[in-house]
């Protein structure tokens, strides 16, 4: 199968190709490298660098594929909060300018990468896809109106959409270097190089992690899923089961062997303070269900830091 992957040299994208080329498709990259690494890319692929908002070069990428995974996006919701122009930009128009061209270029399916975070602080936990919407940040208003774009392109147009929401994806490749980075690389460079830990809040916040290789998954069973069953529809990708951050740091001191001495600070905006998937809606239309726990997760990422 032909297919693009948008932002295939970030963290997320870049496990996706691997697999997408492991298993004999031909990938095309389509990546400006704004948050993605060249070492990311797959040698299997044909990379074009540009950004998803040049609608030239994302005309001339889709051409000729089946399928488009749009994993590119500004992600972090700190930076949404403090560049929202930026945010939407790249999420927003960004999205649109590849739905638009995948239709004039008769993509069969794209498969759309959207976020826990447009359930803001969800009242219901476990949060099925039903649940309301409440976005707290420039970053989740962004990836709810692709949501919507996507839905709206399904239902107007008929070009096949799946969004998948992610709930706090983690694993190998995942920056610790970078002034938006996600909290397990954060923790593990601290207490590999004998640093106390950050903990906005008390560490009572919860997360549902996902393990990065089973994100790359349900991407390829929201590619293959029958249309009539998924098209429009949005997917809640979890494990199903949250942890507090002193929960985390726990399980990474174990796996470490450190007494973590976390140091706190005041919460961060635009964060909330519990998420949890329900995950049923997934497992019935996809047939896709997280195979990687916690702990094993958590060990996998240990083990990339130790010999990156």
């Amino acid at each position: 199968m032909n297919v693009l992957v948008t932002g295939g040299a970030g963290f997320i994208g870049s496990h996706l190709v691997d697999a997408l080329v492991g298993r004999g498709d031909s990938v095309r990259v389509l990546d400006n490298f704004f948050s993605g690494a060249r070492e990311n890319v797959n040698p299997g692929t044909m990379l074009v660098e540009a950004s998803v908002t040049d609608e030239d070069a994302v005309r001339a990428s889709v051409e000729g594929t089946e399928v488009v995974f749009h994993q590119a996006a500004h992600r972090a919701v700190l930076r949404s909060v403090e560049d929202p122009i930026a945010t939407d930009t790249a999420n927003v128009r960004g999205t649109i300018t590849v739905l638009k061209a995948a239709l004039d270029a008769g993509v069969r399916r794209v498969v759309y990468a959207s976020s826990s975070s447009v359930y803001g602080g969800a009242e219901t936990l476990p949060t099925a896809e039903t649940a309301p919407t409440q976005p707290r940040s420039p970053y989740a208003v962004s990836k709810l109106a692709g949501e919507h774009y996507c839905r709206v392109f399904a239902e107007l147009y008929g070009i096949e959409t799946v969004s998948l929401r992610y709930f706090n994806v983690y694993g190998p490749r995942q920056r610790h270097d970078s002034a938006y980075a996600a909290v397990i690389p954060l923790f593990i460079d601290a207490l590999r190089n004998g640093r106390a830990p950050e903990v906005h809040g008390d560490g009572k916040q919860s997360r549902d992690f996902s393990y990065v290789s089973d994100v790359a998954a349900a991407n390829l069973a929201a590619a293959g899923a029958p249309a009539e069953a998924i098209s429009g529809h949005v997917y809640n990708v979890a494990g199903g089961t949250s942890n507090s951050l002193l929960e985390l740091l726990d399980l990474l001191g174990r796996i470490l062997d450190v007494e973590p001495r976390p140091v706190h600070t005041d919460p961060r905006a635009g964060d909330v303070r519990h998420t949890c998937a329900e995950t049923r809606d997934a497992s019935r239309d996809l047939g896709f269900e997280c195979e990687v726990g916690f702990e094993e997760g958590l060990r996998r990422t240990v083990d990339w830091f130790a010999s990156d």
